[in-house]
């Protein structure tokens, strides 16, 4: 079966338009760099806080996605759980992704 979700993120992650890990993630919104945050669904809500609380101060979106760290991690290619995407054209087009998704099913 193929995700065209996950496929998507692993074309923004080898155009290197993205940070991988809370961490950087975080640092990306404090040099308003973020467009837009993503997290795994099971990505642990301690480590998660941090990264939201930053990305709500700096009006930067972030969207879960129906999808486990496991599965963003084997499309990435590097363990994982929260995401930030640098390019304003990738955040739009996953963030548009995400929101079909959910309002879909």
């Amino acid at each position: 079966m193929s995700d065209r979700l996950l496929s998507f993120l692993g074309l923004c992650r080898r155009a290197g338009k993205m940070k991988i890990g809370a961490q950087t993630a975080a640092e990306s919104i404090e040099s308003k760099k973020s467009k837009l945050i993503i997290y795994a669904l099971d990505f642990s809500s301690n480590s998660l806080k941090p990264v939201l609380e930053t990305a709500e101060k700096n009006g930067v979106e972030a969207l879960m996605i129906n999808r486990s760290k496991d599965e963003l991690s084997v499309s990435l290619g590097r363990l994982c759980g929260v995401i930030s995407v640098e390019d304003s054209g990738f955040a739009g087009k996953l963030s548009q992704m995400i929101k079909d998704e959910q309002g879909g099913e």
